[in-house]
Protein backbone atom coordinates (compact mmCIF):
# COMPACT_ATOMS: atom_id res chain seq x y z
CA UNK A 1 0.00 0.00 0.00
CA UNK A 2 2.84 2.65 0.89
CA UNK A 3 4.56 1.74 -2.99
CA UNK A 4 1.29 2.78 -4.62
CA UNK A 5 0.55 5.65 -2.63
CA UNK A 6 4.03 6.70 -3.70
CA UNK A 7 3.43 6.18 -6.94
CA UNK A 8 0.33 8.14 -6.83
CA UNK A 9 2.13 11.31 -5.40
CA UNK A 10 4.74 10.89 -8.70
CA UNK A 11 1.92 10.92 -10.79
CA UNK A 12 0.50 13.40 -9.24
CA UNK A 13 3.65 15.51 -9.47
CA UNK A 14 3.63 14.78 -13.15
CA UNK A 15 0.45 16.30 -13.38
CA UNK A 16 1.17 19.24 -11.82
CA UNK A 17 3.90 20.09 -14.15
CA UNK A 18 1.13 19.29 -17.03
CA UNK A 19 -1.09 21.67 -16.05
CA UNK A 20 1.50 24.22 -15.39
CA UNK A 21 2.11 23.94 -18.67
CA UNK A 22 -0.96 24.45 -20.06
CA UNK A 23 -1.79 27.21 -18.01
CA UNK A 24 -1.43 30.09 -20.57
CA UNK A 25 -0.18 29.76 -24.10
CA UNK A 26 3.42 29.14 -25.58
CA UNK A 27 6.07 26.98 -23.52
CA UNK A 28 6.92 27.74 -20.28
CA UNK A 29 8.58 24.63 -18.49
CA UNK A 30 8.77 21.85 -20.74
CA UNK A 31 9.71 21.11 -24.41
CA UNK A 32 6.86 19.08 -26.22
CA UNK A 33 8.78 15.91 -25.64
CA UNK A 34 9.27 16.51 -22.13
CA UNK A 35 4.92 16.54 -22.18
CA UNK A 36 4.79 13.77 -23.89
CA UNK A 37 6.59 11.32 -21.77
CA UNK A 38 4.85 12.95 -18.97
CA UNK A 39 1.52 12.59 -19.83
CA UNK A 40 2.44 8.65 -20.94
CA UNK A 41 3.93 8.20 -17.41
CA UNK A 42 1.52 9.47 -15.48
CA UNK A 43 -1.19 7.67 -16.95
CA UNK A 44 0.88 4.45 -16.81
CA UNK A 45 1.61 4.96 -13.24
CA UNK A 46 -2.27 6.22 -11.96
CA UNK A 47 -3.81 3.27 -13.56
CA UNK A 48 -1.02 0.19 -13.06
CA UNK A 49 1.44 1.47 -11.13
CA UNK A 50 -0.94 3.19 -8.10
CA UNK A 51 -4.69 1.96 -9.06
CA UNK A 52 -4.33 -1.65 -9.82
CA UNK A 53 -1.58 -2.43 -6.78
CA UNK A 54 -3.44 -0.78 -3.97
CA UNK A 55 -7.24 -3.10 -5.03
CA UNK A 56 -4.35 -5.74 -4.21
CA UNK A 57 -2.97 -4.26 -1.17
CA UNK A 58 -6.43 -3.61 0.68
CA UNK A 59 -7.49 -7.24 -0.35
CA UNK A 60 -4.30 -8.81 0.53
CA UNK A 61 -5.30 -7.49 4.51
CA UNK A 62 -8.83 -6.81 4.91
CA UNK A 63 -10.00 -10.20 3.05
CA UNK A 64 -8.42 -13.14 4.94
CA UNK A 65 -9.61 -11.22 8.11
CA UNK A 66 -13.06 -10.46 6.59
CA UNK A 67 -13.76 -14.67 5.61
CA UNK A 68 -11.95 -15.78 9.05
CA UNK A 69 -8.63 -17.19 7.39
CA UNK A 70 -5.46 -17.30 9.03
CA UNK A 71 -3.63 -15.59 6.19
CA UNK A 72 -3.64 -15.76 2.20
CA UNK A 73 -3.57 -18.89 0.43
CA UNK A 74 0.21 -18.59 -1.00
CA UNK A 75 1.60 -16.08 1.45
CA UNK A 76 5.04 -16.58 -0.33
CA UNK A 77 3.42 -16.55 -3.82
CA UNK A 78 1.98 -12.78 -2.62
CA UNK A 79 5.75 -11.84 -1.88
CA UNK A 80 6.91 -12.65 -5.24
CA UNK A 81 3.59 -10.82 -6.56
CA UNK A 82 4.55 -7.87 -5.32
CA UNK A 83 8.52 -7.69 -5.98
CA UNK A 84 7.35 -8.39 -9.79
CA UNK A 85 5.06 -5.37 -9.53
CA UNK A 86 8.20 -2.97 -7.98
CA UNK A 87 10.41 -4.37 -10.62
CA UNK A 88 8.65 -3.97 -13.29
CA UNK A 89 7.19 -0.34 -11.90
CA UNK A 90 11.23 1.02 -11.56
CA UNK A 91 11.74 -0.74 -14.82
CA UNK A 92 9.55 1.37 -16.48
CA UNK A 93 10.07 4.38 -15.26
CA UNK A 94 13.76 3.86 -15.77
CA UNK A 95 13.32 5.67 -18.69
CA UNK A 96 13.48 8.91 -17.56
CA UNK A 97 17.14 7.87 -16.85
CA UNK A 98 18.05 7.36 -20.48
CA UNK A 99 18.96 9.66 -23.10
CA UNK A 100 16.37 9.80 -24.93
CA UNK A 101 13.96 9.44 -21.98
CA UNK A 102 10.98 7.69 -20.80
CA UNK A 103 8.27 6.10 -23.04
CA UNK A 104 6.41 8.79 -25.16
CA UNK A 105 3.72 7.21 -27.25
CA UNK A 106 0.93 7.16 -24.08
CA UNK A 107 0.00 4.60 -21.64
CA UNK A 108 -2.19 2.86 -24.11
CA UNK A 109 0.31 2.63 -27.10
CA UNK A 110 -0.98 2.78 -30.41
CA UNK A 111 0.80 1.46 -33.03
CA UNK A 112 2.57 2.44 -35.43
CA UNK A 113 3.28 5.37 -32.76
CA UNK A 114 4.51 3.12 -30.66
CA UNK A 115 6.99 1.21 -33.05
CA UNK A 116 11.12 1.61 -33.11
CA UNK A 117 10.76 4.02 -36.23
CA UNK A 118 8.15 6.55 -34.91
CA UNK A 119 9.45 6.15 -31.12
CA UNK A 120 12.71 4.66 -31.02
CA UNK A 121 14.85 4.66 -27.45
CA UNK A 122 15.39 2.33 -24.54
CA UNK A 123 12.51 3.90 -22.83
CA UNK A 124 9.82 2.70 -25.17
CA UNK A 125 11.64 -0.90 -24.77
CA UNK A 126 11.78 -0.16 -20.21
CA UNK A 127 7.76 1.03 -20.52
CA UNK A 128 6.79 -2.63 -22.37
CA UNK A 129 9.38 -4.68 -20.63
CA UNK A 130 8.12 -3.29 -17.22
CA UNK A 131 4.71 -3.30 -17.62
CA UNK A 132 4.55 -6.96 -18.59
CA UNK A 133 6.54 -8.12 -15.74
CA UNK A 134 3.78 -5.97 -13.20
CA UNK A 135 1.49 -7.46 -15.23
CA UNK A 136 2.33 -11.12 -14.46
CA UNK A 137 3.15 -9.80 -10.71
CA UNK A 138 -1.05 -8.76 -10.43
CA UNK A 139 -2.25 -12.39 -12.41
CA UNK A 140 -0.25 -14.22 -9.63
CA UNK A 141 -2.22 -12.09 -6.71
CA UNK A 142 -5.06 -12.57 -8.15
CA UNK A 143 -4.46 -16.39 -8.38
CA UNK A 144 -3.82 -16.03 -4.51
CA UNK A 145 -6.89 -14.23 -3.43
CA UNK A 146 -8.93 -16.51 -5.52
CA UNK A 147 -7.81 -20.04 -3.87
CA UNK A 148 -7.82 -17.67 -0.40
CA UNK A 149 -11.49 -16.92 -0.67
CA UNK A 150 -12.64 -20.11 -2.32
CA UNK A 151 -10.73 -22.69 0.20
CA UNK A 152 -10.03 -20.74 3.57
CA UNK A 153 -13.10 -19.53 4.86
CA UNK A 154 -14.14 -19.81 8.45
CA UNK A 155 -17.27 -22.77 9.40
CA UNK A 156 -20.23 -20.90 9.06
CA UNK A 157 -18.98 -18.47 6.11
CA UNK A 158 -21.01 -19.35 3.36
CA UNK A 159 -20.78 -17.73 -0.32
CA UNK A 160 -23.65 -15.32 0.55
CA UNK A 161 -22.28 -14.49 3.84
CA UNK A 162 -19.58 -13.33 3.09
CA UNK A 163 -19.00 -9.78 2.72
CA UNK A 164 -19.50 -7.71 -0.35
CA UNK A 165 -15.65 -6.74 -0.05
CA UNK A 166 -15.22 -10.23 -0.69
CA UNK A 167 -17.35 -11.07 -3.78
CA UNK A 168 -15.86 -7.88 -5.17
CA UNK A 169 -12.35 -8.64 -5.27
CA UNK A 170 -13.43 -12.06 -6.12
CA UNK A 171 -14.72 -11.00 -9.33
CA UNK A 172 -11.96 -8.56 -9.74
CA UNK A 173 -9.52 -11.12 -9.56
CA UNK A 174 -11.42 -13.37 -11.99
CA UNK A 175 -11.13 -10.15 -14.52
CA UNK A 176 -7.20 -10.01 -14.30
CA UNK A 177 -6.77 -13.84 -14.84
CA UNK A 178 -9.19 -13.76 -17.76
CA UNK A 179 -7.79 -9.91 -19.45
CA UNK A 180 -4.40 -9.69 -18.39
CA UNK A 181 -2.86 -12.35 -20.38
CA UNK A 182 -4.21 -10.41 -23.36
CA UNK A 183 -2.25 -7.36 -22.07
CA UNK A 184 0.76 -9.52 -22.19
CA UNK A 185 0.36 -10.81 -25.33
CA UNK A 186 0.31 -7.35 -26.91
CA UNK A 187 2.85 -6.42 -25.36
CA UNK A 188 5.48 -9.27 -26.04
CA UNK A 189 4.07 -9.06 -29.51
CA UNK A 190 4.86 -5.42 -29.45
CA UNK A 191 8.49 -5.93 -27.85
CA UNK A 192 9.29 -8.61 -30.72
CA UNK A 193 8.29 -5.49 -33.35
CA UNK A 194 10.46 -3.19 -31.61
CA UNK A 195 13.52 -5.40 -30.75
CA UNK A 196 13.46 -8.28 -33.21
CA UNK A 197 12.39 -6.50 -36.27
CA UNK A 198 9.04 -8.60 -36.45
CA UNK A 199 5.88 -7.11 -38.12
CA UNK A 200 2.71 -8.24 -35.97
CA UNK A 201 1.28 -4.45 -35.70
CA UNK A 202 2.43 -3.97 -39.67
CA UNK A 203 0.18 -1.13 -40.78
CA UNK A 204 -0.25 -3.22 -44.46
CA UNK A 205 -1.96 -5.97 -42.60
CA UNK A 206 -4.50 -4.43 -40.14
CA UNK A 207 -1.73 -4.29 -37.31
CA UNK A 208 -3.16 -1.16 -35.78
CA UNK A 209 -6.41 -2.40 -35.32
CA UNK A 210 -5.26 -5.48 -33.78
CA UNK A 211 -3.23 -3.41 -31.36
CA UNK A 212 -6.37 -1.33 -30.44
CA UNK A 213 -8.80 -4.50 -29.92
CA UNK A 214 -6.33 -6.72 -27.51
CA UNK A 215 -5.27 -3.26 -25.28
CA UNK A 216 -9.00 -2.16 -24.83
CA UNK A 217 -9.80 -5.69 -24.92
CA UNK A 218 -7.95 -5.71 -21.49
CA UNK A 219 -8.27 -1.67 -20.92
CA UNK A 220 -11.69 -1.67 -20.37
CA UNK A 221 -12.25 -4.55 -18.01
CA UNK A 222 -9.42 -2.97 -16.44
CA UNK A 223 -11.31 -0.28 -15.23
CA UNK A 224 -13.47 -2.19 -13.33
CA UNK A 225 -10.49 -4.21 -12.05
CA UNK A 226 -9.65 -1.44 -10.35
CA UNK A 227 -13.99 -0.03 -9.44
CA UNK A 228 -15.33 -2.59 -8.25
CA UNK A 229 -12.70 -2.89 -5.13
CA UNK A 230 -13.57 0.16 -4.55
CA UNK A 231 -17.28 -0.29 -4.93
CA UNK A 232 -16.48 -2.92 -1.88
CA UNK A 233 -14.83 -0.79 0.19
CA UNK A 234 -17.88 1.98 0.01
CA UNK A 235 -20.58 -0.75 0.78
CA UNK A 236 -18.16 -1.69 3.56
CA UNK A 237 -18.20 2.07 5.15
CA UNK A 238 -22.28 2.99 3.81
CA UNK A 239 -23.83 0.45 6.30
CA UNK A 240 -21.60 1.19 8.97
CA UNK A 241 -21.81 4.83 9.59
CA UNK A 242 -25.68 4.83 9.02
CA UNK A 243 -25.96 2.14 11.57
CA UNK A 244 -28.05 0.02 9.40
CA UNK A 245 -27.42 -3.07 7.07
CA UNK A 246 -26.67 -3.10 3.89
CA UNK A 247 -29.95 -2.90 1.68
CA UNK A 248 -30.38 -5.53 -0.48
CA UNK A 249 -27.29 -7.81 -0.30
CA UNK A 250 -27.88 -10.23 -2.73
CA UNK A 251 -28.76 -7.56 -5.19
CA UNK A 252 -25.37 -6.49 -4.79
CA UNK A 253 -24.16 -9.50 -5.39
CA UNK A 254 -26.10 -9.61 -8.28
CA UNK A 255 -24.53 -6.33 -9.77
CA UNK A 256 -21.26 -7.08 -9.24
CA UNK A 257 -21.93 -10.12 -11.33
CA UNK A 258 -23.25 -8.47 -14.12
CA UNK A 259 -20.81 -5.69 -14.15
CA UNK A 260 -18.27 -8.02 -14.61
CA UNK A 261 -19.66 -10.19 -17.42
CA UNK A 262 -20.64 -6.41 -19.32
CA UNK A 263 -17.05 -4.99 -18.52
CA UNK A 264 -15.78 -7.82 -20.97
CA UNK A 265 -17.74 -6.99 -23.97
CA UNK A 266 -17.70 -3.30 -24.23
CA UNK A 267 -14.27 -2.67 -24.90
CA UNK A 268 -14.86 -1.03 -28.70
CA UNK A 269 -16.36 1.66 -27.52
CA UNK A 270 -12.73 2.92 -27.14
CA UNK A 271 -12.82 2.17 -31.12
CA UNK A 272 -16.31 4.25 -31.80
CA UNK A 273 -14.42 6.83 -33.77
CA UNK A 274 -11.80 4.12 -35.80
CA UNK A 275 -15.05 3.58 -38.11
CA UNK A 276 -14.39 -0.24 -37.86
CA UNK A 277 -16.70 -1.51 -35.48
CA UNK A 278 -19.73 -2.59 -35.13
CA UNK A 279 -21.49 0.72 -33.35
CA UNK A 280 -25.16 -0.10 -32.05
CA UNK A 281 -23.76 -3.17 -30.73
CA UNK A 282 -21.23 -2.07 -28.76
CA UNK A 283 -23.22 1.52 -27.78
CA UNK A 284 -26.07 -0.71 -26.54
CA UNK A 285 -24.49 -2.92 -24.54
CA UNK A 286 -22.15 0.62 -23.32
CA UNK A 287 -26.14 1.95 -22.06
CA UNK A 288 -26.59 -1.21 -20.45
CA UNK A 289 -23.91 -1.22 -17.81
CA UNK A 290 -24.62 1.89 -16.76
CA UNK A 291 -28.23 -0.81 -14.95
CA UNK A 292 -25.94 -2.49 -12.44
CA UNK A 293 -23.73 0.02 -11.57
CA UNK A 294 -27.26 2.06 -10.95
CA UNK A 295 -28.58 -1.02 -9.17
CA UNK A 296 -24.98 -0.15 -6.86
CA UNK A 297 -26.13 3.34 -6.28
CA UNK A 298 -29.63 2.36 -5.40
CA UNK A 299 -28.78 -0.06 -2.93
CA UNK A 300 -26.11 2.85 -1.37
CA UNK A 301 -28.82 5.22 -0.91
CA UNK A 302 -31.40 2.59 0.14
CA UNK A 303 -28.87 1.55 3.22
CA UNK A 304 -28.33 5.57 4.11
CA UNK A 305 -32.37 5.94 3.71
CA UNK A 306 -33.85 6.53 7.49
CA UNK A 307 -30.37 5.63 9.03
CA UNK A 308 -28.77 6.87 11.80
CA UNK A 309 -25.80 8.56 9.56
CA UNK A 310 -22.85 10.12 11.22
CA UNK A 311 -20.25 11.86 9.18
CA UNK A 312 -17.02 10.78 10.11
CA UNK A 313 -14.38 10.68 7.69
CA UNK A 314 -14.87 7.17 6.12
CA UNK A 315 -18.39 8.17 5.39
CA UNK A 316 -17.47 11.40 4.15
CA UNK A 317 -14.92 10.33 1.70
CA UNK A 318 -17.65 7.77 0.46
CA UNK A 319 -20.37 10.40 0.15
CA UNK A 320 -17.90 12.45 -1.97
CA UNK A 321 -17.26 8.93 -3.81
CA UNK A 322 -20.75 8.67 -4.91
CA UNK A 323 -21.35 12.10 -5.62
CA UNK A 324 -18.02 12.66 -8.10
CA UNK A 325 -18.63 9.00 -9.62
CA UNK A 326 -22.43 9.98 -10.41
CA UNK A 327 -20.76 12.87 -12.42
CA UNK A 328 -18.04 10.64 -14.21
CA UNK A 329 -21.33 8.05 -14.81
CA UNK A 330 -23.70 10.55 -16.52
CA UNK A 331 -20.29 12.20 -19.05
CA UNK A 332 -19.96 8.50 -19.63
CA UNK A 333 -23.38 7.95 -20.68
CA UNK A 334 -23.31 10.30 -23.41
CA UNK A 335 -20.19 9.37 -24.69
CA UNK A 336 -21.63 5.65 -25.17
CA UNK A 337 -23.50 7.90 -27.78
CA UNK A 338 -21.72 7.75 -31.12
CA UNK A 339 -22.71 10.84 -32.82
CA UNK A 340 -21.68 12.28 -29.93
CA UNK A 341 -18.65 10.41 -29.39
CA UNK A 342 -17.37 11.52 -32.66
CA UNK A 343 -17.45 14.91 -31.34
CA UNK A 344 -15.94 15.30 -28.55
CA UNK A 345 -12.99 12.09 -28.88
CA UNK A 346 -9.63 12.76 -28.07
CA UNK A 347 -11.07 15.68 -26.71
CA UNK A 348 -10.83 17.21 -22.92
CA UNK A 349 -14.23 16.40 -22.24
CA UNK A 350 -13.09 12.15 -22.27
CA UNK A 351 -10.41 13.85 -20.05
CA UNK A 352 -12.91 15.30 -17.79
CA UNK A 353 -15.12 11.78 -18.00
CA UNK A 354 -12.20 9.32 -16.90
CA UNK A 355 -10.98 11.68 -14.35
CA UNK A 356 -14.42 12.06 -12.69
CA UNK A 357 -15.03 8.13 -12.93
CA UNK A 358 -10.93 6.84 -11.99
CA UNK A 359 -10.22 9.12 -9.70
CA UNK A 360 -13.56 9.71 -8.24
CA UNK A 361 -13.66 5.66 -7.62
CA UNK A 362 -10.37 5.24 -7.00
CA UNK A 363 -9.05 8.03 -4.82
CA UNK A 364 -11.74 8.70 -2.83
CA UNK A 365 -12.73 5.54 -2.42
CA UNK A 366 -8.66 4.43 -1.77
CA UNK A 367 -8.82 7.40 1.46
CA UNK A 368 -12.54 6.19 2.75
CA UNK A 369 -10.72 2.69 3.25
CA UNK A 370 -7.75 4.18 4.66
CA UNK A 371 -9.92 6.30 7.24
CA UNK A 372 -11.82 3.53 7.86
CA UNK A 373 -9.14 0.36 8.16
CA UNK A 374 -6.39 2.50 9.98
CA UNK A 375 -7.16 1.94 13.33
CA UNK A 376 -7.59 -1.43 12.68
CA UNK A 377 -4.25 -2.13 11.30
CA UNK A 378 -2.13 0.48 13.44
CA UNK A 379 -4.17 0.69 16.49
CA UNK A 380 -4.20 4.05 16.65
CA UNK A 381 -6.44 6.68 15.03
CA UNK A 382 -6.18 9.53 12.89
CA UNK A 383 -6.80 12.72 13.20
CA UNK A 384 -10.84 13.93 12.49
CA UNK A 385 -9.77 17.29 12.01
CA UNK A 386 -7.25 16.81 9.45
CA UNK A 387 -9.02 14.27 7.55
CA UNK A 388 -12.19 16.66 6.97
CA UNK A 389 -9.14 19.35 5.72
CA UNK A 390 -8.01 16.95 3.54
CA UNK A 391 -11.33 15.82 2.49
CA UNK A 392 -12.77 19.20 1.79
CA UNK A 393 -9.58 20.45 -0.15
CA UNK A 394 -9.67 17.34 -2.12
CA UNK A 395 -13.29 17.73 -2.98
CA UNK A 396 -12.56 21.60 -4.27
CA UNK A 397 -9.51 21.18 -6.08
CA UNK A 398 -10.49 17.87 -7.68
CA UNK A 399 -13.81 19.16 -9.30
CA UNK A 400 -12.40 23.02 -9.46
CA UNK A 401 -9.94 21.00 -11.92
CA UNK A 402 -12.13 18.67 -13.98
CA UNK A 403 -15.49 20.48 -14.63
CA UNK A 404 -14.11 23.10 -16.52
CA UNK A 405 -12.83 20.50 -18.65
CA UNK A 406 -15.97 19.11 -19.99
CA UNK A 407 -16.56 22.98 -21.35
CA UNK A 408 -13.02 22.80 -22.56
CA UNK A 409 -13.43 19.69 -24.53
CA UNK A 410 -17.07 21.25 -26.11
CA UNK A 411 -14.82 23.87 -27.32
CA UNK A 412 -12.62 21.91 -29.35
CA UNK A 413 -9.45 21.83 -27.33
CA UNK A 414 -7.64 18.33 -28.58
CA UNK A 415 -6.13 16.01 -25.56
CA UNK A 416 -2.54 15.28 -25.44
CA UNK A 417 -1.12 18.35 -26.94
CA UNK A 418 1.47 20.72 -24.88
CA UNK A 419 0.64 24.13 -26.22
CA UNK A 420 -2.48 25.89 -27.61
CA UNK A 421 -2.83 29.50 -29.24
CA UNK A 422 -4.28 32.37 -27.28
CA UNK A 423 -7.25 32.83 -30.09
CA UNK A 424 -8.41 29.47 -29.43
CA UNK A 425 -9.92 30.66 -26.00
CA UNK A 426 -8.50 28.27 -23.66
CA UNK A 427 -6.75 30.18 -21.66
CA UNK A 428 -9.01 31.01 -18.75
CA UNK A 429 -10.66 27.85 -18.21
CA UNK A 430 -7.00 26.36 -18.48
CA UNK A 431 -5.75 28.68 -15.64
CA UNK A 432 -8.84 28.23 -13.70
CA UNK A 433 -8.35 24.28 -13.80
CA UNK A 434 -4.54 24.80 -13.17
CA UNK A 435 -4.97 26.87 -10.08
CA UNK A 436 -7.49 24.28 -8.60
CA UNK A 437 -4.97 21.54 -9.61
CA UNK A 438 -2.40 23.03 -7.00
CA UNK A 439 -4.97 23.03 -4.26
CA UNK A 440 -5.91 18.99 -5.07
CA UNK A 441 -2.27 18.76 -4.90
CA UNK A 442 -1.82 20.28 -1.84
CA UNK A 443 -4.39 18.85 -0.47
CA UNK A 444 -2.33 15.37 -0.01
CA UNK A 445 -0.18 17.30 2.36
CA UNK A 446 -2.47 17.24 5.69
CA UNK A 447 -3.07 13.50 4.87
CA UNK A 448 0.44 12.92 4.76
CA UNK A 449 1.07 14.62 8.20
CA UNK A 450 -2.22 12.66 9.41
CA UNK A 451 -0.94 9.09 9.04
CA UNK A 452 2.98 10.61 10.53
CA UNK A 453 1.47 11.60 13.35
CA UNK A 454 -1.38 9.36 14.47
CA UNK A 455 1.17 6.57 13.67
CA UNK A 456 3.52 8.16 16.27
CA UNK A 457 1.26 9.88 18.95
CA UNK A 458 -2.15 9.16 17.97
CA UNK A 459 -5.29 8.15 20.25
CA UNK A 460 -4.95 4.11 20.94
CA UNK A 461 -7.65 2.41 20.12
CA UNK A 462 -8.49 -0.34 22.77
CA UNK A 463 -11.91 -1.68 21.67
CA UNK A 464 -12.21 -4.27 18.78
CA UNK A 465 -14.68 -2.25 16.58
CA UNK A 466 -13.70 1.71 16.86
CA UNK A 467 -16.35 2.85 15.12
CA UNK A 468 -19.16 1.13 17.13
CA UNK A 469 -21.54 -0.78 14.31
CA UNK A 470 -18.83 -2.79 12.39
CA UNK A 471 -20.59 -5.38 10.56
CA UNK A 472 -17.66 -7.73 8.94
CA UNK A 473 -15.12 -10.14 11.08
CA UNK A 474 -11.99 -8.18 11.08
CA UNK A 475 -14.96 -6.00 13.73
CA UNK A 476 -14.54 -8.97 15.97
CA UNK A 477 -10.75 -9.50 16.45
CA UNK A 478 -8.50 -7.33 18.46
CA UNK A 479 -7.20 -4.37 17.38
CA UNK A 480 -4.35 -4.86 15.37
CA UNK A 481 -5.02 -8.28 14.85
CA UNK A 482 -3.47 -11.43 16.37
CA UNK A 483 -0.20 -13.44 14.22
CA UNK A 484 -3.20 -15.42 12.63
CA UNK A 485 -6.01 -12.92 12.82
CA UNK A 486 -8.16 -14.55 15.19
CA UNK A 487 -7.77 -15.87 19.34
CA UNK A 488 -11.63 -16.69 19.11
CA UNK A 489 -13.70 -17.15 16.15
CA UNK A 490 -17.28 -16.17 16.57
CA UNK A 491 -19.96 -18.19 15.26
CA UNK A 492 -21.02 -17.24 11.67
CA UNK A 493 -24.75 -17.10 11.00
CA UNK A 494 -25.33 -14.47 9.03
CA UNK A 495 -23.23 -11.78 6.46
CA UNK A 496 -23.20 -9.28 9.56
CA UNK A 497 -21.37 -11.70 12.05
CA UNK A 498 -19.38 -9.16 14.07
CA UNK A 499 -22.57 -6.76 15.29
CA UNK A 500 -24.21 -10.55 15.55
CA UNK A 501 -21.65 -10.96 18.17
CA UNK A 502 -22.11 -7.21 19.99
CA UNK A 503 -26.06 -6.99 19.63
CA UNK A 504 -27.38 -10.45 20.35
CA UNK A 505 -30.47 -9.41 21.21
CA UNK A 506 -30.58 -7.94 17.82
CA UNK A 507 -29.34 -10.47 16.09
CA UNK A 508 -31.85 -13.27 17.73
CA UNK A 509 -34.86 -11.90 15.99
CA UNK A 510 -32.91 -11.95 12.29
CA UNK A 511 -31.55 -15.55 12.83
CA UNK A 512 -34.47 -17.45 14.74
CA UNK A 513 -36.09 -18.33 11.17
CA UNK A 514 -32.93 -18.74 9.35
CA UNK A 515 -31.74 -22.40 11.47
CA UNK A 516 -28.72 -23.30 11.84
CA UNK A 517 -25.51 -22.28 10.00
CA UNK A 518 -24.11 -24.23 7.67
CA UNK A 519 -20.98 -25.55 9.14
CA UNK A 520 -21.50 -23.66 12.09
CA UNK A 521 -21.49 -27.02 14.29
CA UNK A 522 -17.71 -27.61 13.07
CA UNK A 523 -15.03 -26.33 15.78
CA UNK A 524 -12.04 -24.57 14.69
CA UNK A 525 -8.99 -26.79 16.01
CA UNK A 526 -5.64 -25.20 16.21
CA UNK A 527 -4.04 -27.84 14.33
CA UNK A 528 -6.50 -27.02 11.22
CA UNK A 529 -7.35 -23.96 11.75
CA UNK A 530 -3.86 -20.94 12.95
CA UNK A 531 -4.68 -21.78 15.69
CA UNK A 532 -8.43 -20.19 16.38
CA UNK A 533 -10.93 -21.23 18.83
CA UNK A 534 -14.81 -21.05 18.82
CA UNK A 535 -15.97 -18.01 21.79
CA UNK A 536 -18.13 -19.77 24.29
CA UNK A 537 -19.62 -16.48 25.44
CA UNK A 538 -23.08 -15.61 25.76
CA UNK A 539 -22.74 -12.73 23.06
CA UNK A 540 -21.81 -15.63 20.67
CA UNK A 541 -24.00 -18.03 21.60
CA UNK A 542 -26.83 -16.28 21.16
CA UNK A 543 -29.85 -18.77 19.97
CA UNK A 544 -27.74 -21.67 19.59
Amino acid sequence: MITSVVFYMVGGLMALLMRAELAKPGMQILSPEQFNQLFTMHGTAMLLFFATPIVFAFANYVVPIQIGAPDVAFPRLNALAYWLYLFGTLTAMSGFLTPSGAADFGWFAYTPLSSSLHSPGIGGNAWVVGLAIGGLGSILGAVNLITTILCLRAPGMTMFRMPILTWNMLVTSLLVILIFPFLAAALFALAADRMLGAQVFNVETGGPMLWQHLFWFFGHPEVYVIALPFFGIITEVVPVFSRKPVFGYKGLVAATLLIGALSMSVWAHHMFATGQVLLPFFSLLSFFIAVPTGMKFFVWIGTMWRGQISFESPMLWAIGFMVTFLFGGLSGVLLASPPIDFHVSDSYFVIAHFHYVLFGTIVFAVFAGIYFWFPKMFGRMLDERLAKVHFWLTMIGFHGTFLVQHWLGTQGMPRRYADYLPSDGFTFLNTFSTVFSFILGIATLPFVYNVWKSYKIGKVVTADDPWGHGNSLEWATSTPPPLRNFDHMPRIRSERPAFDLKFPHLAAGEQSLAGPPEGGARPLHKESDGGATYSEDIGTDVDR
